[in-house]
């Protein structure tokens, strides 16, 4: 009979604990963690942290629906929000080995455009960024890279 209440018991637990966490469901702990996004100062410092820091929360809130990314090398590629916030999530934890300085080359109460430079030992990425204001956050709408 302790059997047969131990086993139910066990059944019990099993089946509110799956209920649980298909409440909770597949993308609720990873990826809805809300990033401070309510100056292009805090967008932009985020997306440093994103891009060369291997910070992944807020990946999905810091792009833009239609945000696109350009990579000017000599077989010119072009990426998707998608394809890019795929890529960050892949580097979560991955800390570049650069030097990074910013530069706001263009400001106004809805948009920025900044210059971030990632110093490598042997090369230097330069990657020119568009904030855009869209609502109450500021969100990151094109990214064109080149490197020297």
């Amino acid at each position: 009979m302790k059997t047969l209440v131990k086993t139910f018991a066990a059944a019990a637990l099993i089946a509110v604990s799956t209920f649980a966490m298909a409440a909770e469901g597949p993308d609720s702990k990873s990826a809805k963690a809300n990033v401070n996004l309510s100056t292009a100062d805090f967008a932009l410092e985020h997306y440093v942290a994103v891009t060369t820091g291997g910070e992944s929360a807020g990946v999905e809130q810091l792009f833009a629906a239609d945000f696109n990314q350009k990579i000017q090398t000599t077989n010119a590629q072009s990426n998707s929000r998608s394809e890019v916030v795929k890529s960050l999530k892949k580097q979560k934890g991955e800390k570049l080995n650069c030097t990074v300085s910013t530069d706001i080359l263009e400001e106004s109460a809805d948009y920025m455009i900044a210059k971030v430079t990632l110093k490598f030992e042997d090369f230097t990425k330069t990657d020119l960024v568009t904030l855009e204001r869209v609502g109450n956050d500021w969100k990151v709408s094109k990214s064109i890279n080149s490197y020297k």
